[in-house]
């Protein structure tokens, strides 16, 4: 008898718990199902990545002239104003290099003056020499109508002594009359000449002067641009903040030296934010502009951002590496792509202002 209760009791048991076994079955079975139709239809409305982070404008403070560093006026993580002054440069050299450029700007103003005094006077001189050849010119029309003159005399004083009616005397004073004038004649077109060459002479000169004059002014122009380049590198010793952010961490320590371009440190500019989500090239088939998006940051777990989809990147990620993927090798394995897409925060949400370049997020974009 007491083993057939056992034999009883075992087959009970196993009953039971065959019951319970598949009550538990049956609850998976519907919750898992009730999980993945809600999955299902959660997709359908949604795309999702956990592939994202936080970007902003950072700004590389550059030197754009070589020198020593004077001071440094900033510290890590600080605040810093559009304009404020970060670093100083030793400005001494540069200050030379513009006095040395004032005063070859001196120098070529007042070879200007120079090259102007003598072109006036060159000028005074052709006028002089052109005026000078005019009058001998009238005199020279005196002299001909004198040797004119005397010609006619002397046919007829040489008719008259041929006749005997004069003395041989006479005869010679007319000839002497008539010599005189054609000499005096010949000087004048002697002077003439001579005058005329050197107005030629005294002209080209004044071109000459006046290139020259040119010259001067093309040399003053040249060393006020090098005043002004001067003047400019000298100004950018004193390197300012470009825009309203917060200093990195500030690599530079006074005297040392540093050369144009040199990257010093950055300013991260925090007049916008924005969130650089990279989604799979099969999520962005229902993907708009301007759909919502919802933006869970790691460092606020229990703050949802509101945000806005803005824009797509023209092309995939990969396309930027620095080694893009190359398929035509023959070595091709198909790889589903990521395509960044730019998200930008509501505009009135405070905790954004805490928000930092480089914070993982993870992005909900509403669909429909």
């Amino acid at each position: 008898m007491a083993t057939t209760t056992e034999q009883t009791t075992v087959v009970t048991e196993k009953k039971k718990k065959s019951k319970v076994f598949l009550i538990v079955l049956i609850l998976l079975l519907v919750f898992g199902g009730w999980f993945g139709i809600s999955k299902w239809n959660h997709a359908q409305h949604h795309a999702e990545t956990d592939d994202a982070q936080v970007e902003a404008n950072i700004a590389p403070i550059v030197p754009r002239v070589s020198g020593y560093v004077k001071q440094v006026l900033v510290k890590d993580n600080q605040q810093v104003k559009k304009g404020d002054t970060l670093v100083i440069l030793d400005d001494r050299d540069l200050r030379m290099k513009l006095s040395s450029a004032e005063a070859a700007l001196a120098t070529a103003q007042s070879n200007l003056g120079v090259a102007e005094a003598t072109t006036t006077a060159a000028n005074t001189n052709v006028a002089t020499t052109r005026l000078s050849v005019e009058t001998i010119e009238a005199q020279m029309k005196t002299a001909e109508v004198s040797v004119w003159r005397a010609n006619n005399d002397f046919e007829r004083y040489e008719n008259l002594y041929k006749d005997h009616s004069i003395t041989k005397q006479q005869y010679e004073q007319a000839l002497a009359a008539k010599q005189t004038a054609e000499r005096q004649l010949q000087v004048l077109k002697e002077q003439r000449n001579q005058a005329a060459q050197q107005t030629r002479a005294v002209a080209s000169q004044s071109a000459a002067t006046g290139k020259q004059v040119n010259v001067a002014n093309a040399a003053i122009q040249q060393r006020r641009v090098e005043v002004e380049d001067a003047k400019l590198n000298l100004s950018y010793t004193v390197i300012t903040a470009p825009e309203d952010g917060v200093v990195s961490k500030v690599n530079v320590q006074e005297g040392q030296l540093v050369q144009t371009g040199q990257a010093l440190f950055n300013v991260v500019l925090s007049d916008e934010l924005w969130v650089v989500a990279n989604f799979k090239e099969t999520q962005l088939d229902k993907m708009k502009q301007g759909q919502k998006v919802t933006v869970h940051v790691d460092a606020f777990p229990d703050h949802d951002f509101e945000a806005v989809l803005s824009s797509f990147s023209p092309a995939t990620g990969a396309k930027f590496a620095l080694l893009p993927p190359d398929n035509a090798s023959g070595n091709f394995v198909k790889v589903v792509q990521r395509v960044p897409v730019k998200i930008e925060f509501a505009k009135n949400d405070p905790l954004a202002k805490q928000l930092r370049a480089g914070m993982n997020v993870w992005v909900d974009v509403h669909l429909n």
